[in-house]
């Protein structure tokens, strides 16, 4: 998945090249969440844990190629997966962690878990990917985030596959995977599946990468051109490269989804995606585009907005299908509203019981409004309508007509406009892709 590595840089340059932290205004969202407290699977190559940048940061973990530990990673073996983890909880090194590559969420905990993903063979024959089971593994290890910067193009998931993406979401866990990197609208799995959180890489401008793939299942982008993470090879242990690829845009989401699950824990999975969605933006030359978009899902993600603006949390399952096997809920039920005059902390929204106590209470004032009106009405012999028309006393009874009730209707998925220029120019020249 890796086609390569840059030159070396020097210490300086390695986190002057790392634009999405810049772009993103990361020491402004550090002063608010670090990821602290949340877990990450990296379900992906094994993970070089001894890595200047990523030392006390990576857990064991499991192959499940070796069936040892995947935090020992080294050479092409432990190239992507590496990288993915820096990209997530890398916490740099030297003076104040000034050196090297910093992850958007650094003090999140990453837990390896090692599958097969050579493309060299085919991964779904005998003992190659097996993510299946690396899934289950690390939803039972307790992460509250899984990262796939992984996928096969033109594979559908397979019933195992999907109950064990099923089995994820039933223990809140937020799967995140690449949409791939061949320009094309073929979903890859796991990324195509219901359930996943499908993200496509933009460049430095705000705009779609062009070898990101397409389709309706992206949900997100985030950056993935011109990515510098932190490399496992043998004769460059300790060193870098640079690279382009919806690989490195899902680390980034996943990190940011450790930040919101650090800042909320309250929220479910789903609304975790939905606080991503609801924030995003898009270029300022792309506004008025009718969203979700094949290229752009709702946009690219704005952690820092995620994490401070007024997000009512939505339903449980935020954007994706529910779990009872109806079909996919419409944006406007899954995104909530835009109400700003709310606590941007109330994100639970009100329970079952407290909605049917209101209703328990009007109904009763109702009745006891309409025994007042008989006796009134038979004491002092009145046969005509009470004042106001029919329906009740005075009007309508306040908006919506009478009775005064308007129907909960939520607002649909709402883009925050990405600001002009917010992305420096590109660098000329272009690196792999991963």
């Amino acid at each position: 998945m890796l086609f390569g590595t840059a030159p070396v840089a020097s210490a300086d340059q390695i986190r002057n090249d790392q634009w999405p932290l810049k772009k993103f205004d990361a020491a402004s969202i550090w002063k608010i969440s670090t990821g602290k407290g949340v877990t990450v699977a990296v379900i992906d190559g094994p993970v070089y844990g001894s890595h200047p940048d990523l030392t006390g940061s990576v857990l064991p973990g499991k192959s499940f190629v070796t069936g040892g530990r995947a935090d020992q990673g080294s050479g092409d073996d432990g190239e992507h997966g590496t990288a993915m983890s820096s990209l997530i909880a890398g916490h740099g090194h030297g003076a104040g962690g000034s050196e090297g590559v910093k992850g958007l969420a650094p003090d999140a905990k990453i837990l390896p878990v090692a599958i097969n993903i050579s493309t060299e063979e085919n991964p779904k024959t005998g003992q190659q990917t097996k993510y299946a089971e690396a899934l289950k593994y690390a939803v039972d290890k307790g992460a509250k985030v899984v990262n796939m910067s992984i996928g096969i193009s033109g594979w559908e998931v397979t019933p195992e596959e999907q109950q064990t993406i099923d089995y994820a979401r039933k223990h809140d866990v937020l799967v995140v995977a690449a949409s791939g990197n061949d320009g094309v609208d073929t979903p890859q799995d796991p990324a195509g599946s219901p359930g996943v959180l499908a993200v496509g890489a933009v460049d430095d401008h705000g705009y779609v990468w062009g070898k990101s793939n397409y389709g309706p299942y992206v949900k997100l982008t985030a950056p993935g051109a011109r990515i510098r993470s932190a490399s496992a090879m043998e004769e460059a242990k300790g060193k870098y490269h640079l690279a382009n690829g919806t690989s490195d845009a899902t680390a980034y989401v996943s990190a940011a989804a450790a930040l919101i699950r650090s800042k909320f824990p309250n929220l479910t999975a789903g609304q975790v995606a939905n606080r991503l969605i609801k924030t995003a933006g898009i270029p300022a030359s792309k506004q008025g585009m009718k969203l979700p978009d094949q290229h752009y899902g709702y946009g690219f993600i704005k952690p820092y907005s995620a994490l401070t603006k007024n997000v009512p949390a939505g339903p449980k399952d935020g954007p994706f299908p529910a779990l009872s096997g109806g079909a996919t809920p419409k944006p406007s039920s899954a995104a909530g509203n835009d109400d700003t005059s709310a606590n941007i902390n109330s994100d639970k929204g009100m329970s079952t019981g407290v909605i049917i106590g209101i209703v328990g209470g009007v109904v009763a004032v109702l009745v006891i409004i309409l025994v007042v009106v008989l006796v009134a009405k038979k004491k002092n012999g009145r046969n005509g309508p009470p004042p106001g028309g029919p329906g009740g006393y005075g009007g309508s009874g306040g908006p919506g007509g009478p009775g005064g009730f308007m129907p909960n209707q939520q607002q649909p998925y709402q883009q925050q406009p990405g600001a002009p220029g917010s992305y420096p120019p590109a660098p000329p020249t272009q690196p792999p892709g991963r």
